[in-house]
């Protein structure tokens, strides 16, 4: 080859590498440029105080929750972002608050007890003295056993406060669970060579001997356990918390109909053991309770939270990221969800305090009865995207929705809904974070409901994003229970978080293309329709949220 030639396929090479190279160092002057910001001006501890402590907790329905989302709102538009609104949805309940609960034994010792109102269950009008008195169901009865038992017991629960079976045993836990992931874990998550998560094996369910009479289920059992106690005039229904260190989850009653129970809370393990000790050894003891709760009937209507980052060139196409700003109402809601919904408000306020022109919208929503089973994220989707059977116009342009909910650990990847094409990208994005543990991310076909909001995109069809972090505290203390406050965030953890998606929703904001979506002949079918039934008491989402985008629904009542 002569000299001339040679030079002159050098130029063209070098001419060809050029915005290949210009791209790669703008993306790394931006990347430097998100991180000073998170550095230098982070609002999420801000944002994560307001959320918590100041609007804390927020029922879906309750006025709480409703100024929660207000707030969001105008902070959103004070940083700069556009069409920040709430969206209404139709919660079908009324709202519900407790506004003050005080429980003490009276004797045969004095002393004060912790407790927590179940959800939508009346208040006591005023401070209730009763004696206590244990009722203990029989294990998995047929109707004729439990209408049997309660004829015999109708007598002794009036004027009664009840606790409703006997105490848990809980046992000390020599061997608590990590609140890191190791990297072999991470990487056996989200890694390249992923394995598919297995769900522990529930306990199968004794078979009846021919010819037995069927078992109520639990729900049925405590059901008519709740008609019982109202019908013949018990008092209060004390309920076991039956976990360690004065954990307490206080759900709802399934219901939603205050007329049809009497006062409810859940009590600690510690105390509810205690009075059931006292009791067995043929001791009187009388309880004193005041439950002061609240009922809101505007909370039918209950709202998401929008803002967005308008679109240049692609505007029309549209990249979302949020989190469920409804909690439950035995604490704060810290870790379940209000980091969530910080670091994505932080992400989006990086953005465009950098003053980013993204091609496609980057919208934020927050969302409202996601602890009821993911209905303010599954309002949104149906009616702004549809379904890939009933698509409406935005649902081909729609480029993905990035999800955290797994409480206040580090990122280490993410799951997403669509070919092994769309995990590879969004492994590529996350490559800059390897540093920070952030491994990887992994492809799912699942189209079922369940873990968080991200699944109510996969079951239209649409790429939904799980962002997978460290359990850290949450799948052990935080996750529902009444710890679960201000003091768990890690702050490094969720600004570091917040970096991480910045970079990940401008990256798919600026590409040519969308998310490599399945082929139509390739879209998983949708999981089969189920008769519609009220919300369980207690959530539809896995606490461990293994497996982002791949987790399924819980049984009512789980």
């Amino acid at each position: 080859m002569s000299k001339a030639r040679w030079i002159a396929l050098c130029l063209i090479v070098m001419l060809t590498c050029v915005p290949l190279l210009a791209q790669s160092s703008a993306d790394n002057d931006l990347l430097a440029r998100i991180r000073k910001e998170e550095k230098d001006n982070s609002q999420i501890m801000k944002t994560m105080h307001k959320l918590a402590d100041l609007y804390g907790p927020r029922l879906t329905g309750s006025p709480n929750h409703k100024r929660a989302a207000e707030w969001a709102r105008q902070q959103m538009t004070e940083w700069g972002l556009k069409n920040a609104h709430l969206e209404p949805w139709d919660f079908k309940h009324p709202g519900w608050l407790n506004e003050r609960l005080t429980a003490h034994i009276i004797s045969p010792v004095k002393d004060s007890l912790v407790a927590e109102a179940l959800a939508w269950t009346p208040g006591t009008h005023g401070p209730v003295r009763g004696k206590a008195y244990q009722l203990v169901l029989p294990g998995r009865p047929s109707q004729d056993v439990l209408t049997a038992f309660f004829d015999k017991e109708k007598a002794k629960v009036r004027g009664k406060i009840i606790l409703a079976g006997k105490p848990t045993i809980v046992p000390v836990n020599l061997n608590p669970p990590a609140k890191r992931q190791n990297d072999e874990q991470a990487q056996q998550r989200y890694g390249p060579n992923a394995r598919p998560f297995a769900f522990p094996t529930p306990s199968p369910t004794p078979t009846p001997a021919p010819g037995t009479p069927k078992p109520l289920t639990n729900r049925q059992v405590d059901e008519q356990l709740d008609k019982f106690l109202k019908e013949n005039g018990a008092m209060i229904r004390i309920n076991d918390a039956g976990r360690e260190h004065g954990q307490i989850r206080a759900f709802n009653n399934r219901t939603f109909d205050l007329t049809r129970t009497v006062p409810t809370v859940v009590m600690r393990n510690e105390d509810y053991g205690r009075i059931s000790r006292i009791l067995g050894d043929g001791t009187d003891v009388t309880l004193e309770l005041n439950i002061v709760n609240r009922v809101y009937p505007e909370g039918k209507t209950s709202y998401n939270t929008v803002a967005e980052i308008p679109g240049t060139d692609l505007a029309d196409e549209v990249i979302m990221l949020g989190g469920h700003l409804d909690s439950w109402h035995a604490a704060t809601g810290a870790t379940d969800n209000a980091i969530g919904c910080a670091i994505m408000m932080e992400a989006a306020r990086i953005l465009q305090t950098l003053g980013v022109k993204p091609r496609r919208t980057i919208r934020v929503a927050l969302w409202s009865g996601e602890e009821q089973g993911l209905l303010g994220s599954q309002a949104y989707v149906k009616e702004h995207f549809g379904s890939f059977e009933n698509p409406k116009p935005g649902y081909e342009k729609f480029g993905g929705y990035f999800n955290i909910d797994s409480g206040t650990g580090r990122v280490r990847g993410a799951g997403i809904f669509g070919p092994p094409e769309a995990a590879s990208l969004m492994r590529k994005i996350l490559e800059p974070f390897k540093d920070d543990g952030v491994v990887g991310a992994v492809a799912s076909r699942s189209r079922n409901l369940g873990g968080s909001d991200h699944t109510s995109f996969n079951q239209a069809g649409l790429p939904g994003i799980g962002m997978g972090q460290d359990p850290i505290e949450y799948n052990s203390h935080t996750w529902h229970t009444n710890l679960d406050t201000y003091e768990r965030i890690l702050e490094d953890d969720v600004r570091k978080n917040a970096v991480t998606v910045a970079w990940c929703i401008y990256q798919l904001a600026m590409r040519d293309d969308l998310l490599p979506r399945f082929a139509k002949n390739a879209m998983p079918p949708p999981p089969p329709v189920t008769p519609e039934e009220p919300a369980p008491a207690t959530p539809r989402k896995s606490p461990a949220k293994p497996q982002p985008g791949n987790q399924r629904r819980r049984a009512p009542g789980q």
